[in-house]
């Protein structure tokens, strides 16, 4: 008994070792960016000026509101409400916009006011109902739109109990899944082709299909994102609980034996390298699916060997290593490297504080 006592001790002594060294990283990272661009009202400056409501950012603030449900610090909400008060509370491009980038911030506006009961929703409100006004659901014709929207129309149904939200989102998921392009997902590989330039008969050079790793990480956390807000036991819960289980799958066998996916995830052909942002992402959807008994525990030892990979991006001051650059395909932003600056840090970021979370809070189960 007391050998089955002190080893109880030591698995706890070492899962909150654990726990303290996925905290410490996600810190990090966070510090650094805080105090990079402590004023977040400021615009970008990525060859050209740009407010900081675009896409990238939204990103960011996804993490920081993931890392302030591990680390409950007053900061990380005042740095989002000076951050949305500049903005309005409105999507970049104003009310009428219905590009999937401008809405992205909507989801950080939704889940602060959640959290503090401060801020307005008005203008999100707003702008849904104008595009849903336009009775088109063809919108999102790249997959990162996913990620970027269908969040924000889930949880305002989540909130208003209006199907109308549930309903829009679901009609556009399904078209951008089986008609863009002639379909966007490969049901029978589990994976998805960026958009309808990408889906056969195109080909990486050495003749395998063409999966984009961060895109496929955008649909793989819309997916945890928009299920988040359902009834385990809704219709739309299931249909996306299906495409979930079917990437996980295919993600899985993916996955390099460092614990990292790169750019292409099938293909090495041309950029074999590492990448962070897939891999954060998988990692997101993956903790998430463990804790929610989606995925069995086979999926266990993936996450571990993605944090360790994580970990190693990070360096001393906080800067994240192996961030492909903006684009569309594994080609963007090459070569990706432990140094190599990306165009954009923000939405790196993000992704990196999404997927420590989730595996911070799979450790405390």
């Amino acid at each position: 008994m007391k050998q089955i006592f002190a080893l109880c001790l030591v698995l706890c002594s070492l899962t909150a070792q654990g726990q303290d060294d996925v905290l410490s990283a996600a810190r990090q990272t966070n510090d650094y960016f805080m105090k990079k661009y402590s004023d977040p009202t400021q615009p970008t400056n990525v060859k050209k000026i740009r407010p900081s409501s675009l896409w990238t950012r939204a990103v960011y603030y996804e993490g920081l509101m993931a890392l302030y449900g591990i680390d409950p610090q007053q900061r990380y909400l005042d740095y989002t409400a000076r951050w949305s008060d500049f903005h309005k509370w409105t999507p970049r491009n104003g009310t009428k916009t219905t590009d999937a980038d401008d809405q992205c911030c909507e989801q950080t506006y939704i889940e602060y006011n959640l959290l503090t009961g401060k801020g307005s929703l008005d203008a999100t409100k707003e702008n849904l109902q104008k595009q849903m006004a336009t009775d088109r659901i063809d919108y999102w014709t790249w997959i990162d739109a996913i990620q970027m929207a269908m969040p924000v129309y889930v949880k305002m149904y989540a909130i208003t109990k209006d199907k109308s939200y549930l309903d829009y989102a679901m009609k556009s998921y399904r078209w951008t899944r089986n008609e863009c392009g002639g379909g966007c997902f490969n049901k029978k590989e589990g994976l998805w082709w960026r958009d309808k330039d990408y889906v056969p008969p195109y080909k990486e050079k050495d003749g395998k299909n063409c999966y984009w790793s961060r895109g496929n990480g955008w649909v793989y956390a819309a997916l945890v994102r928009s299920m988040n807000e359902l009834p385990v036991k809704s219709k739309e819960y299931k249909e996306l609980k299906k495409d979930f289980l079917l990437m996980s799958e295919a993600l899985i066998l993916c996955q390099h034996d460092d614990g990292f996916w790169h750019a292409s995830l099938v293909s090495d052909a041309d950029y074999p390298g590492p990448e962070m942002t897939g891999t954060a992402l998988f990692l997101y959807g993956m903790a998430w699916g463990i804790r929610q008994g989606l995925l069995d525990e086979m999926y266990r030892p993936a996450c571990d060997k993605a944090w360790q990979a994580l970990r190693s991006c990070l360096h001393k001051d906080g800067f994240l290593g192996w961030n492909q650059g903006t684009g569309k395909d594994p080609s963007a932003g090459q070569p990706v490297t432990f140094t190599s600056v990306p165009d954009f840090e923000d939405y790196g970021t993000g992704c990196y504080l999404l997927g420590l979370s989730e595996y911070y809070k799979l450790l405390k189960k």
